[in-house]
């Protein structure tokens, strides 16, 4: 029976509400000192410079989706728990989780407060009188997060030679911020600095799972884990046997003896056996050495047997810079040839599409999407709202 003391999990939840910042503004920046042992600081600056790599062409993403002049500063990274995060943000949260799959999976999530989405929702949806976030606002914001996550994506593959990195479909929920759905244990975190237009700086927060920022440190060449890390040290030390100074055991050289690197080649003592290979060593004389004439034997190879490649085989990467001709078509028509040759200045010409319907988006004259038309400065655009299910790609062969 409870003596009506509070336990430390509950006094831990209230202070995470106590601490969790004003709804109205940016949340406050992350303690110092209050990182995640799990991630060292080397750990967090290499990851930064991934990032990094980023905010340029993420600014410039927002600012097409916007319509306003966007500037995204560089993250500051470091790592921590969900009870660190919980402390650092508004009580209440819009959430969108892009997890990655393929080869580096791992959960990743955007993390904003409500002011902020809706004014990225009231932006991109050209709406200023915004005031809750319903279902069409959170799409806005989801349809934003995923043109970040997908020019991430393409940063680390530049950077990894990776292809087969993928991002998932944004899942956005807005509520209380222990509500939020982020990778759970130990975590990486960037916050951002977000200038949209001339108002107010907003704040950005983005969690990554452990596993995937440390897996996709170790195939960058970052720090790696303390497992591979011993390993390199061993190849570094005793790759041949021995400290450099050193020749160590090497299976056919030295025969399991060690010779110092700087003896005389005519008095280093080979053993009985020869590169591995199990026979006498070679007979010619080189400095002195006294050899036997080699054992040779003919070569006995395996018979090869063809093997029909998986279709899954062939490497997408070969092809990813070969350009395509992207079409966008607001409308067909078909006239009688009288017609046409009938036509001249002023002739308007009505097409099939109804005023406000999404234009076709095809690739080499294939239908891959819809979308509707936007002016980026002084230019057309076209906005992406629907991507063509295979199935009806096949549908308009037929």
């Amino acid at each position: 029976m409870s003596d009506g003391a509070l336990s430390q999990e509950e006094i831990d939840s209230l202070l995470a509400g106590l601490d969790g910042g004003s709804p109205g503004g940016p949340a406050p920046a992350p303690k110092q000192g209050g990182g995640s042992s799990a991630v060292s600081p080397q750990e967090a600056q290499a990851f930064k410079a991934v990032l990094d790599a980023t905010v340029g062409a993420q600014s410039q993403n927002l600012s097409m989706i916007t319509g306003l002049p966007v500037t995204l500063q560089a993250p500051a990274v470091d790592g921590t728990s969900r009870d660190g995060f919980l402390r650092d943000v508004p009580e209440e949260v819009l959430a969108v989780n892009v997890p990655f799959s393929g080869s580096l999976p791992g959960e990743h999530v955007f993390v904003m407060s409500k002011e902020t989405a809706l004014k990225i929702a009231s932006l991109a949806n050209k709406d200023e009188g915004l005031a809750e976030l319903d279902d069409m606002a959170i799409s806005a914001v989801q349809e934003c997060i995923s043109t970040l996550a997908g020019t991430q994506i393409t940063v680390i593959s530049e950077r990894t030679g990776n292809r087969n990195i993928q991002a998932g479909v944004a899942e956005g929920g807005f509520g209380p911020k222990a509500m939020a759905r982020v990778p759970s244990g130990d975590m990486f975190r960037a916050i951002y600095k977000m200038q949209i237009g001339e108002g107010e700086p907003d704040r950005l927060v983005e969690l990554f799972a452990l596993s995937f920022v440390k897996d996709l440190l170790a195939s960058t060449g970052g720090p790696a884990p303390a497992q591979q890390q011993q390993q390199q040290r061993q190849q570094a030390q005793g790759g041949y046997g021995g400290p450099m100074g050193q020749m160590g055991q090497m299976g056919g050289f030295g025969g399991g003896q060690q010779q110092p690197m700087g003896m005389p080649m005519g008095q280093m003592a080979y053993g009985q056996q020869q590169m591995g290979f199990g026979q006498q060593p070679m007979g010619m004389p080189m400095g002195g050495f006294g050899m036997n004439p080699p054992n040779v034997q003919p070569v006995q190879f395996a018979s090869l047997q063809m093997q029909q490649a998986s279709p899954e085989s062939g490497n997408i990467g070969l092809i990813m810079d070969v350009f395509m001709e992207m079409t966008v078509e607001l409308g067909r028509t078909r006239k009688p040839i009288k017609e046409i040759l009938g036509m001249g200045e002023g002739t308007i010409i009505e097409l099939d599409k109804l005023a406000g319907e999404p234009v076709d988006i095809l690739v080499n004259h294939k239908l891959i999407a819809k979308g509707e038309v936007v002016v980026i400065d002084e230019n057309f655009g076209v906005r992406v709202t629907e991507i063509v299910s295979p199935m009806e790609r096949m549908s308009d062969l037929g």
